[in-house]
């Protein structure tokens, strides 16, 4: 299958690759557009991503159609109570034939890894894949083995069960770049949906609706972009009075951290290349705030009990802190 490809000097990279995405994997994902731009969005900043949705919203065909996109290999591990780290780390095996243990790795040896239902896996599980996304590599008998490049983790929770689940602690959360929220589709879209899969044998047949490409050298060249977006001093001040200003907040219990500062101008610095520019505006740092920090924010009782969420409250900070002119 043919690539799509255009040099550095031709157009912006970063904003081809979410013009491109939207286009080519919008044959396969009816709407949904801002969860595939912030998926996107999440690898050219080498992060990682938590999706909360109902199921049935197309979370997993998101995520397995951006992989072919960008021809990238993807695996999939589905969390159950009984997962252990060896299930997505891989294990030691020791051969009688060679007499020596080799290496048998596990699903985490990928570039999109889709972790499924990830609050059903056991602590100690969670750990163990949180550490392989922070590190970027897995240690097993004292050797170390590292992770590709493109490395990236789209795990899944839904919102409304809590049955037999183990919800990721603060400072697990705070690991992942965003939470993107998957929302059920409009009427349209959804209809949409109904019209493909009446078109189509099996839902199956959705998966292997012909794509074109992008040319992999482009997301090397559209993370380059992303770093060398120009921020002047008065919005590192601004992204700082953001986050600070959580920690401080009468409705929140837990603030951001500084990771979440950094992850935040990088975000930000995302969003001005998604449109084309190569210096930051205010506006970045707005778009970036609700994704960046809803899971790094821990409301105080009474304020969930009054119908406060933390995208609301984060609507607040925005509005509570003075643009820069």
């Amino acid at each position: 299958m043919s690539e799509l490809h255009w040099g550095e000097g031709e157009r912006n990279v970063a904003a081809g690759l979410f013009e491109q995405g939207r286009q080519q994997i919008g044959q396969v994902i009816a709407g949904q557009h801002e969860m595939v731009d912030q998926a996107l969005l999440t690898l050219l900043c080498g992060g990682h991503a938590l999706l909360e949705g109902v199921p049935g919203v197309a979370k997993t065909l998101a995520v397995k159609t951006l992989s072919r996109f960008l021809g990238l290999e993807f695996k999939r591990v589905q969390g159950t109570p009984d997962m252990m780290p060896a299930d997505i780390l891989g294990t030691s095996i020791f051969s009688p034939r060679t007499n020596e243990f080799s290496l048998h790795k596990g699903p985490v040896f990928t570039q999109f890894l889709l972790a499924d239902e990830i609050n059903r896996m056991p602590p100690r599980t969670q750990a163990a894949l949180l550490e392989s996304m922070e590190e970027r590599q897995v240690t097993m008998d004292g050797e170390t083995h590292p992770l590709d490049g493109y490395f990236t983790v789209f795990a899944t929770q839904n919102p409304l069960e809590f049955e037999g689940t183990y919800p990721l602690p603060e400072a697990q959360l705070d690991r992942f770049l965003l939470k993107i929220r998957v929302p059920y589709p409009t009427l349209a879209e959804e209809r949409l949906v109904l019209e493909r899969h009446h078109g189509s044998v099996a839902a199956k047949d959705l998966e292997l609706t012909p794509i074109v490409g992008v040319d992999p050298t482009l997301l090397a060249a559209a993370r380059r972009e992303i770093r060398a977006v120009r921020v002047e001093p008065e919005l590192f001040d601004y992204v700082l009075a953001l986050v600070r200003r959580t920690r401080e907040w009468p409705t929140i219990t837990l603030g951001a951290s500084p990771r979440a500062s950094a992850s935040l101008l990088l975000v930000a610095k995302a969003f001005a290349a998604k449109e084309g520019r190569d210096f930051l505006i205010p506006d970045d740092v707005k778009d970036a705030a609700r994704p960046v920090l809803r899971h790094r924010l821990v409301l105080r009782p009474e304020a969930e009990l009054e119908g406060f969420d933390t995208d609301r409250v984060v609507a607040d900070l925005l509005s509570a802190t003075p643009v820069p002119k």
